[in-house]
């Protein structure tokens, strides 16, 4: 809630709208999926650990060092118990494109499958069209 400054009557609808997607029961053929990402630092020790010793834990410094960073997408099939995540090197719209490309022809069996993402600028039908062209994004979404 923190990004959003009024809770308005266009809020509260879509709100609304995603609440009733979740009370409905799990339909194989009409699977509802979350989907976001997150970026990570990927971090290494600085020292050598001490290892354990019996009653006595392993011990390792606080410092590290900053390996890079990765970002992991994932798709949460929450009713069905089903997850799926990607890493890559960036979160770029290519990234999430390939990412929903990938996500659908593993439902290639389902008849539709309903997305539920936030407001990400790269969360939009131009990243699918950027990043196959707009007749391959017509097909993977729909």
């Amino acid at each position: 809630m923190w990004c959003i400054q009024t809770i308005d009557a266009k809020y509260r609808e879509r709100m609304y709208d995603i609440l009733s997607l979740y009370e409905e029961d799990y339909d194989p053929e009409k699977p509802l999926i979350c989907i976001d990402e997150k970026p990570k630092q990927l971090l290494g020790d600085k020292r050598k650990s001490i290892p354990m010793k019996p009653e006595s834990p392993e011990k390792y410094d606080y410092e590290y060092v900053r390996n890079g960073t990765a970002n992991i997408f994932m798709a949460v099939e929450f009713k069905a118990g089903k997850r799926m995540t990607l890493v890559t090197n960036t979160r770029t719209k290519i990234d999430f494109a390939h990412f929903v490309k990938a996500l659908v022809e593993r439902h290639s069996e389902t008849k539709t499958i309903r997305l539920v993402m936030d407001n990400l600028n790269t969360h939009k039908e131009k990243s699918l069209e950027e990043a196959f062209g707009k007749e391959e994004a017509e097909k993977i979404l729909t």
